[in-house]
């Protein structure tokens, strides 16, 4: 349904450490680099099935979505759900739920949550 998501960014060195110790876990690689974006994606990329993640060079404020926005990307396992929270706060993110089971979205939800260095929130779930 979704071909990719754009997020924009005031850092772009700032924002490849934190999405590249971040995605990795989940299994996402950095797929490109210019002077105005990056782009991540499963390591071989095939069609358009794959969802995209793009970081964008912005200037003007505010750069996250409103209150109730939050991108999920789904984790092969909970160890990588931990991972990705543990790579996250190394690398300029903030703790907004730690790695956990998530019972009140469902039996086996298990996820954790982040804010990135320009206020984007992140979640890895597993289920």
């Amino acid at each position: 349904m979704l071909s990719h998501i754009s997020l924009g960014v005031r850092d772009l060195d700032r924002s490849q450490a934190f999405y590249d110790a971040a995605l990795a876990p989940l299994g996402y690689v950095r797929l490109w680099r210019t002077e105005q974006g990056i782009g991540y994606g499963p390591p071989n990329p095939e069609g358009n099935e794959k969802l995209a993640l793009m970081l964008r060079t912005e200037t003007s404020a505010p750069l996250a979505a409103g209150p109730g926005f939050h991108l999920a990307l789904i984790a092969p396992s909970t160890e990588a759900v931990h991972y990705f929270h543990a790579g996250a706060i190394a690398n300029g993110g903030r703790d907004e739920g730690g790695p956990g089971p998530r019972p009140h979205y469902g039996k086996r939800y298990y996820a954790a949550f982040v804010i990135d260095p320009d206020g984007h929130k992140l979640e890895a779930k597993h289920a």
